[in-house]
């Protein structure tokens, strides 16, 4: 079946990093769109990062950009999110998710992993 397993999260203070994982399985991992989002308590999804098949083309959201990266091994079927600079807005639940099309829209996002939690403190 499929799986999308996250890993990575943790506590860390502002001006920190970590670097998120999402380990997939059960499908053709190179053929989907990737994507990373977040929850904080208390508010809806939020789309973070989209990358396409290749990793060639990478979107972020405006509130991220320039401090996440996201990339892709498509040999190890394993997705990434680097995140410099965090800051305690960055706070959340982070999923991975896998689209069949490119997109930023959370429905259109067929499979999802757990989470991995994050906290950002001041």
């Amino acid at each position: 079946q499929v799986q999308l397993v996250e890993s990575g999260g943790g506590s860390v203070q502002a001006g920190g990093s970590l670097r998120l994982s999402c380990a997939a399985s059960g499908y053709t991992y190179k053929n989907y769109i990737m994507g990373w989002f977040r929850q904080a308590p208390g508010t809806g999804r939020e789309w973070v990062s989209s990358i396409n098949t290749s990793g060639a083309i990478t979107a972020y959201a405006d509130s991220v950009k320039g401090r996440f990266t996201v990339s892709r091994d498509n040999a190890k079927n394993t997705l990434y999110l680097q995140m410099n600079s965090l800051k305690p807005e960055d706070t959340g639940m982070y999923y991975c998710a896998a689209a069949p099309r490119w997109t930023s829209v959370d429905s259109l996002f067929n499979y999802w992993g757990q989470g991995t939690q994050v906290t950002v403190s001041s």
